[in-house]
């Protein structure tokens, strides 16, 4: 088969298009000829054949020539055993009297591949003079010791920067919050393929609504923002909000309601009926005489606590009691009687 380049890469067959892309940078940057001015030659060649290996295997045509011919079919040389369009029956479709028929293989540049990844070909030649390096281009992964062989001259290298958080308002139902839920929320955002061109793609974010989340509360999904060269993606947070509700309002984990009533009734006894945020209906008695500001407290009838969902803060009922606008002397009189005795 020739060069081998799965161990030139040093990955598995089965290697994925992310697999070959880290691999790629890792032994890029170790074997940048600039890197290796002691034995540049020894590195020249290998900076080019990590480069080739790279080119071949990333390209779902090459590398399925390459599985099945080897290096020898890529380049046009026929496999053992095949004379060309004479050839026996089993030969190559690939293959033709001067190579491949169907099949061209150009390798291309190592300093282009090299280029597209991080923005510029020689990174190391132009650090401290104002050459070719330019700050934040490098990912995470080639900062680690195995990059620079125990971390040799990674301090100076400036850390990529990250985008700022790209914040949305996720607007929630109190029953959504009181009982929780699911909501998928689809986004538009630009990656970088392999090749390091930037490809669109839509995607979908679920988010899974706790019992008992409150306003302000912040789901975050790390960097699912654009990506760019020499730039770390940007988190994508969402942010919990309220919808007013015709009938509760909140305060922290206490749910409070306001009924309205009439002065007898708020004398003689009243019976609030409450549907719940889970759709039980309530019967709640009132016994006591209602004054101004006057609550009754239903007690684990409010929102469950975030961290303990099986208990929950308490229904306070506050009432707006109607007076008459006008009594009759009759009604004045009657009153004062029942009111004095």
């Amino acid at each position: 088969m020739g060069v081998d380049y799965y161990k030139v890469l040093q990955v598995d067959r089965s290697a994925s298009d992310d697999d070959l892309k880290k691999a790629y940078r890792k032994l890029a940057m170790k074997w940048h000829p600039d890197k290796n001015p002691s034995n540049k030659k020894e590195a020249e060649a290998k900076f080019k054949q990590i480069a080739e290996a790279y080119d071949v295997l990333s390209d779902p045509q090459k590398r399925a020539v390459y599985d099945q011919y080897g290096e020898e079919g890529l380049k046009g040389v026929p496999p053992p055993g095949s004379a060309g369009p004479s050839g026996p029956a089993g030969g190559s479709p690939f293959f033709s009297g001067d190579g491949p028929a169907s099949f061209r293989f150009n390798p291309r540049s190592a300093d282009d591949i090299f280029a597209e990844f991080f923005g510029f070909s020689s990174p190391f030649s132009g650090m401290g003079r104002g050459g070719s390096f330019r700050p934040g281009m490098f990912p995470d992964e080639i900062f680690g010791h195995s990059s620079f062989g125990g971390g040799e001259g990674s301090a100076n290298l400036p850390r990529p920067q990250k985008a700022a958080p790209i914040e949305n308002r996720l607007l929630c139902s109190l029953e959504d919050l009181y009982k929780g839920g699911t909501k998928k929320m689809k986004i538009s955002r630009e990656i970088l393929d392999t090749s390091g061109r930037t490809v669109s793609v839509e995607e979908i974010l679920t988010i899974n609504i706790k019992p008992g989340w409150k306003k302000g509360t912040k789901i975050t999904f790390p960097e699912k923002g654009n990506e760019a060269p020499g730039v770390i993606a940007a988190d994508i947070v969402f942010i919990v909000d309220e919808k007013p509700h015709d009938v509760f309002t909140r305060e922290g984990n206490d749910l409070i309601m306001t009924q309205k009533i009439s002065l007898a009734e708020a004398l003689t006894g009243y019976t609030v009926h409450v549907t719940t945020l889970d759709g039980r209906q309530l019967s709640i008695p009132v016994n006591s005489v209602i004054h101004l500001g006057y609550e009754e407290v239903v007690p684990r009838e409010g929102m469950p606590i975030p961290r303990e969902p099986s208990k929950k803060g308490n229904l306070r009922i506050k009432f707006n009691i109607k007076f008459p606008s006008h009594l009759t002397a009759e009604q004045k009189t009657g009153l004062k009687r029942l009111l004095c005795s």
